[in-house]
């Protein structure tokens, strides 16, 4: 009996032990799971953006050098302070067959010195001069390509003009006849920016694979892989070319940089948490700006990074909602959030130095349904466009909108600058404003 009663107590402390909640080896592992999960959420948990004006009294007085064509083999992203100060009032157009759901991607014009190149819903490729008329006029698809409505993706050097498309194709044209120099096929579509350096260029697929081609007859030189993503990125991809290295973001967050002459990956920064997978398919980065201490680029999860451009280390971090490409002056960077405030950044730390609402002027009803597209900095002015068809005018010193132009009723481009002339392109025509 005494034997009996013995083993039952010891089994009822055994599984005291095993399955109570005061201690034991379960509860031990439990503990730590839940520690674990606190860190990641933490660490990557969703910070609310700058919603409210700051230091709206702050006059800025921008001393930095006028830039030219910032628009021209510009290899770090940054536009920097564009000499640029125009009556808005002349317009002409260059027009093309439609591009169908135009508000799905980031057109970029290419110029060839005062000549501008483009392309149209078919694939067709056009250069026109500065009287909008057309210089040259190609198409390299079939009838099957033409259908399926290639979106190109272009850069150039002083010869030869470069295109990766969405069907998987990149060639390279002979930049003053138009003529086909070469075409090949690579085994996932593009997403990207295009970067022509020296004697090769570089472009960035869906399956988030930087290639490296030579543009003499567009064979690979060398790959890096990136983790790649279940879903096809919502966002183009963007690179920058800094000290014979070339950083580059991928789909779900991850920044990294190569040696050029090598393709030796040298550093790799995630951003956002791989165990948030859902997170990372709804994730869309702004492009990449750098210079020579830094890379800089914002997403949609209301984070602004600075990373260290020689190890990748976080330099500094920010709570700012944007999918806009920055522009970097001096110490200043300036960025437009997706609620519609413009934000001064100092460079060094990450502090805010102004925050002003540019949206003021629209009605609540109003300002739910606009969203910001892209800006420049100007001499004196910043330039907004909207996809909503509209061009604000907004003053640097005080960081003010001081009058709204109407383009077009649907969306339109980031503002491009060539010879003190301004550029927007709509989906069936580019906008030439004086």
């Amino acid at each position: 009996m005494n034997k009996l009663v013995t083993t039952l107590l010891s089994l009822l402390f055994i599984a005291h032990c095993s399955f109570g909640g005061q201690s034991g080896f379960w509860n031990e592992t439990t503990k730590i799971k839940k520690e674990k999960e606190t860190i990641i959420k933490e660490l990557f948990k969703k910070e609310e953006p700058h919603e409210k004006e700051m230091n709206t009294n702050l006059k800025i007085n921008l001393n930095a050098k006028l830039i030219k064509n910032s628009f021209i083999n510009n290899f770090d992203n940054n536009n920097g302070r564009i000499e640029y100060d125009g009556n808005l009032k002349n317009i002409s157009k260059y027009k093309f067959s439609k591009i169908d759901n135009f508000n799905e991607f980031e057109p970029e014009i290419v110029f060839d010195k005062n000549n501008v190149i483009f392309f149209d819903n078919k694939g067709s490729i056009i250069k026109f001069n500065e009287q909008s008329k057309i210089i040259w006029k190609k198409n390299y698809y079939s009838k099957t390509e033409k259908k399926m409505k290639p979106v190109l993706f272009l850069s150039s050097n002083s010869t030869t003009l470069v295109v990766a498309d969405s069907i998987s194709k990149y060639y390279a044209l002979d930049i003053n006849s138009g003529k086909l120099l070469w075409s090949k096929s690579n085994v996932a579509p593009f997403n990207s920016q295009v970067k022509v350096y020296k004697d090769r260029f570089f472009a960035i697929d869906y399956e988030n694979i930087l290639r490296c081609y030579s543009i003499k007859n567009g064979n690979e030189l060398w790959k890096v892989r990136t983790e790649k993503s279940f879903i096809k990125s919502q966002k183009k991809l963007s690179l920058v070319i800094v000290d014979n290295k070339v950083f580059f973001n991928n789909s779900i967050g991850d920044i990294s940089a190569v040696d050029i002459a090598t393709g030796n990956l040298i550093w790799q920064q995630p951003t956002q948490s791989s165990a948030i997978y859902e997170d990372a398919f709804l994730l869309k980065t702004s492009s990449i700006i750098a210079s020579k201490e830094s890379v800089l680029f914002s997403n949609n999860k209301n984070e602004f990074f600075s990373l260290y451009i020689e190890n990748g280390g976080i330099k500094w971090k920010q709570r700012i909602n944007s999918t806009l490409r920055h522009t970097l002056i001096e110490n200043i960077i300036f960025s437009i959030s997706m609620e519609g405030f413009l934000i001064l950044t100092n460079n060094q730390n990450g502090t805010i130095i102004r925050i002003t609402d540019i949206f003021k002027q629209f009605s609540k009803k109003k300002r739910s349904k606009i969203k910001p597209v892209g800006f420049i900095v100007g001499s004196n002015n910043i330039y907004l466009t909207t996809n909503n068809g509209r061009l604000l005018i907004i003053d640097i010193l005080t960081g003010k909108t001081k009058s709204v132009l109407k383009i077009d009723g649907e969306k339109i481009s980031r503002p491009f600058v060539l010879n003190k002339n301004m550029f927007i392109v709509k989906d069936n025509a580019i906008i030439k404003l004086n």
